[in-house]
Formats: structure tokens, sequence, C-alpha cells
């Protein structure tokens, strides 16, 4: 095996752990907000990670990688706050260890309620 390919699959494994220890952090977390924030960082490195790792594999597809690349560093971010935003607007309750509410705060919104 040429040394491309060994680490495009090193890095490709890498990319799979990250994704792993995401799955983790989804079920070991308190309330829906680290939910997604752990879901979401785990999935952003460990998808590029991934892509970057089969890029090394196959060079030829690297170009149309590159535009996964984009589309996910754009996208993640965005759905993950969005979807943050609307639990948080429906009520989703936090969990008890939160100390800091600061769309609350920036709301005006009486912090003892």
């Amino acid at each position: 095996m040429e040394v491309l390919q060994i680490t495009g699959g090193f890095v490709s494994l890498i990319g799979a752990v990250f994704l792993f220890l995401g799955s983790l952090g989804i079920v070991r977390m308190p309330d829906s907000y680290n939910r997604i924030q752990t879901g979401t960082k785990a999935t952003t490195l460990g998808t590029l990670m991934f892509l970057i790792g089969v890029g090394l594999y196959n060079p030829s597809w690297f170009p149309k990688l590159i535009v996964l690349i984009f589309f996910i560093l754009f996208t993640n971010p965005v759905s993950s706050h969005v979807l943050a935003r609307a639990a948080y607007s429906i009520g989703t309750e936090l969990t008890k260890l939160t100390v800091v509410d600061k769309l609350k705060d920036s709301r005006g919104e009486d912090i003892d309620a």
C-alpha cells in the first residue's frame, strides 16, 4: 500500500472515533442543549476527518469532497443553532446544573422565575 492510502485510512479511523465519541456524548449529556452541542461538534469534526481521510485514500475524489466539507462546515453549526433556539422557544427544560441562561438574561425575563 502507498503511504497516502495508509494515512487516509488512519485519518478516516480518527474521524470514525470522533463520531463514536459523539454518539456516546449524546447518550450521556443531561439535557437537549448539551446533546445538540455534543452531536454537532463531534459530527462536524468526525465527518470532516473522515472525508479528508477518504480524499487522501482516493485523491481523485478530493475536489468533490472539498465541496462536501464546505457544505458541512456551513450547515452543521447553523442547523444546531436553529434546533437549540427552537427547543428554547417551546420551553424545553434546562438541566438543574445550568448556572447561567444568557438568552433569558438578554430578554430581560426574571432570573428566578
